[in-house]
C-alpha cells in the first residue's frame, strides 16, 4: 500500500517487555486485537498497523516506567492521545507498545492573571475550554477534531483560529516530556519569553512523538472577546475568493477566522448539516473584539468582497447561528464522505504564502479535474493553508490520488510553500519532506539519532531510519 512503512520486529524484546508491563500494570496493559487496532491508525486511508500492547498511563511516572522497560528491551513506544491525526502517526510499523495518555486528563493549574494554564496531555481542547468558561478565558487552537492537547502539540496542530492566534508552536510556553531513556525533563518555565539556551520546547512541538512523549504542557490563554460575529460571502470563482482574502489580510483587518469552501464543499455541508448556504465558492469568517470593532471589521471586509464580485454578504452576532455555522465547518470531513457514499476519503493539506494562494488553489482544482478525481477544497486560507479531500473508490483511483498528492506537494514547494501546514508528516509524506527540506532532513536525523540512538520513539515517522 502507498505510504505504509514496515520495519523489522524485535520479537524477543517485545515478548519480554510485554510480560513485564502486564505484571506492573495489570488490566491497564491490554493485548486484545480490537483494542490494539483502535490504537493503530483508523482515521485515514493508510492501512492499520496495530501495536502489540496498549498500556494506559495515569501519570508521568507511569510513562517513564513504560519507556524504561521498552528502552531496556529495545522495542518501540508510540504515544496515543485520541487517534485523530491523518498521516499514520500512531501506526506501529515495527510493532511495539502504545502508551495511551487519555487518562492523564487533569487540568493542573490555571493562572488567570498570567493568562496561562498547566495541563496533562490527555486533556482535550473542548474539555479545557469548558473548564475555563467561567474564568473569562479560552484556548483558541481548534483543529476540527476534539483532539488531545498532547497530540496537538506533538503534531504542531492549528485550525480555524490560526490566522489570528497562531498554531500550537506559538501557544505552548513549556512542556514536560519523557525521553527515550525514561528520563523526565522540563523545557522551561511559565515566562512568556526566554533566551535561555536551545529552544527545546519548539524542538518537541511538532516532533510527532519521535523524540519524546509529552506528559505536561503549559499553554497560553486569551480573554474571551467582548463580541464575536460570523459572516459569509459567496464569490463567482475560487480565485476571486482567494484574492479577497489576500487583500483583507494585507489591509490589516484582524480577522479571527476565514475559511474557504469550494462549491462541492458547500453542497456537502448543506446536505449534512441542513444548511442553506449558496452553492458557490464561499468564505465564512469570524471577527473578535468590541461590539463596535466587530461591526467595523465585517463592514470593511464586505467592501473588499465587492471588489472581487462577492455577493450575498451577511453577518450575525447571534451565538446560536455562529456556533451552527462553525460546527458545520468542523464536520466537513464527515460531510464530504456523503458526497460519494462508499468511497474513502484521503485528506491532504499544503500551505503557501498568501500571495500565491489563488494560483495554488486554482491549479489544484484544474489538476484534480484533469486526473478525473473528486477533490473538494476547503481551508484556513487566512494563512495560506488549504485542504483537498480526495474521495476515491478502488485501487486504481487510490493510485491516481497518490500521484495527485505528490503533484500537490511539488506545487507547494514550487510556490515557496510547505507540503503540510498542519497535518504533519507521519508515514504519508516522508518522501516529499526530503524534497522540501533537502539536506536539512539529515540534520533532523542526526538530532533523532543523538536523542534516540536505538530508534524506539515512534519509528518509521517523519523520515525513514536510514536517512
Amino acid at each position: 500500500m502507498p505510504h505504509q512503512t514496515t520495519l523489522p520486529r524485535n520479537e524477543t524484546g517485545l515478548e519480554l517487555a510485554i510480560g513485564i508491563l502486564k505484571q506492573r500494570f495489570g488490566d491497564r496493559c491490554q493485548t486484545g486485537l480490537s483494542i490494539r487496532e483502535q490504537h493503530g491508525h483508523t482515521t485515514t486511508w493508510i492501512p492499520n498497523q496495530p501495536p502489540d500492547a496498549v498500556v494506559f498511563a495515569e501519570s508521568t511516572e507511569d510513562v517513564a516506567d513504560i519507556v524504561r522497560v521498552a528502552a531496556q528491551h529495545k522495542v518501540p513506544v508510540i504515544a496515543f492521545g485520541t487517534g485523530t491525526s491523518l498521516e499514520g502517526h500512531v501506526n506501529a510499523p515495527a510493532g511495539g507498545i502504545s502508551i495511551d495518555t487519555s487518562r492523564m486528563n487533569a487540568i493542573l493549574e490555571v493562572h488567570a492573571e498570567d493568562l496561562d494554564v498547566v495541563v496533562q496531555p490527555g486533556v482535550t481542547r473542548k474539555a479545557l475550554n469548558e473548564y475555563l468558561r467561567d474564568t473569562g478565558l479560552f484556548f483558541p487552537i481548534d483543529p476540527g477534531a476534539d483532539a488531545s492537547l498532547g497530540g496537538m502539540a506533538a503534531t504542531r496542530a492549528s485550525g480555524t483560529n490560526a490566522v489570528r492566534y497562531g498554531t500550537m508552536r506559538e501557544n505552548v510556553l513549556s512542556l514536560e516530556a519523557v525521553l527515550p531513556n525514561g528520563e523526565i525533563i522540563r523545557t522551561g518555565k511559565r515566562a512568556k519569553k526566554s533566551s535561555a539556551g536551545y529552544d527545546l520546547t519548539r524542538l518537541l512541538v511538532g516532533s510527532e512523538g519521535t523524540l519524546g512523549i509529552i506528559t505536561e504542557l503549559t499553554l497560553k490563554l486569551y480573554g474571551i472577546p467582548e463580541a464575536m460575529s460570523a459572516a459569509r460571502c459567496a464569490f463567482p470563482t475560487v480565485e476571486a475568493a482567494c484574492n479577497a482574502v489576500i487583500l483583507a489580510i494585507q489591509t490589516g483587518i484582524p480577522i479571527a477566522r476565514i475559511e474557504l469552501l469550494d462549491a462541492e464543499c458547500v453542497t456537502a455541508l448543506n446536505n449534512y448539516s441542513k444548511l442553506d448556504l449558496p452553492v458557490e465558492p464561499l468564505l465564512i469568517m469570524e471577527f473578535h473584539g468590541s461590539h463596535a470593532s466587530v461591526k467595523e471589521q465585517a463592514e470593511l471586509f464586505g467592501d473588499i468582497a465587492e471588489e472581487f464580485g462577492g455577493h450575498g454578504f451577511t453577518w450575525t452576532a447571534s451565538a446560536e447561528e455562529r456556533n451552527k455555522l462553525w460546527q458545520a465547518r468542523h464536520d466537513g470531513y464527515w460531510a464530504l464522505l456523503q458526497l460519494r457514499p462508499g468511497a474513502e476519503a484521503i485528506a491532504t493539506d499544503v500551505c503557501v504564502p498568501i500571495s500565491n494562494l489563488a494560483e495554488a488553489v486554482t491549479r489544484t482544482q484544474e489538476q484534480a479535474a484533469a486526473m478525473g478525481l473528486l477533490a473538494p477544497i476547503l481551508g484556513h486560507v487566512g494563512d495560506g493553508n488549504f485542504h483537498a479531500t480526495l474521495l476515491v473508490d478502488g485501487d486504481e483511483e487510490r493510485a491516481r490520488a497518490d500521484d495527485f498528492i505528490v503533484w500537490l506537494s511539488q506545487l507547494a514547494i514550487e510556490l515557496d510553500g510547505t507540503i503540510t501546514g498542519e497535518h504533519g508528516i507521519g508515514q504519508g509524506k516522508m518522501a516529499s519532506l526530503i524534497k522540501e527540506m533537502d539536506g536539512a532532513t539529515h540534520v533532523m536525523a542526526a538530532i533523532k539519532k543523538a536523542i534516540d540512538p536505538d530508534g524506539i520513539m515512534n519509528p518509521g515517522k517523519i523520515f525513514s531510519p536510514d536517512t
